[in-house]
């Protein structure tokens, strides 16, 4: 279980720096949320993977830690709030520029740019 946990983290923080090395809006914020859920499961699986056992001391006699899962819900909560307001910075800079690309340039000096690095290919 523990093999399974570590592979969806190491390939949820692959995808996610792939997409986040794009150069346009949206696969960046696919990238940034896809991190973001590697980071919560890293967080979730830090305090120990047990199945069947409560997060609160009862009788039984093994417990989960609880402070991850609290700690994971909070990361949630704030991760979809980032989320919406990058979702929003962004769609404001395309409108604002016709233009989803994050490396500040210009449309045109971009198509230029993206141009040349064909041409060179």
């Amino acid at each position: 279980m523990e093999f399974l946990v570590a592979s969806a983290i190491g390939i949820l923080t692959a995808a996610g720096l792939y997409l986040v090395m794009r150069l346009r809006t949206f696969p960046v914020i696919l990238g940034v949320s896809l991190l973001t859920y590697a980071v919560n499961v890293f967080l979730f699986a830090s305090g120990r993977l047990t199945i069947g056992a409560p997060p609160i001391l009862t009788d039984a006699q093994t417990y989960t830690d609880p402070l991850p899962q609290a700690l994971v819900l909070t990361a949630i909560v704030i991760s979809f709030g980032m989320t919406a307001v990058i979702v929003m910075i962004a769609l404001g800079a395309y409108l604002g520029s016709s233009d989803d690309h994050v490396d500040d340039l210009p449309a045109k000096e971009a198509r230029d740019k993206r141009k040349a690095e064909e041409d060179a290919a």
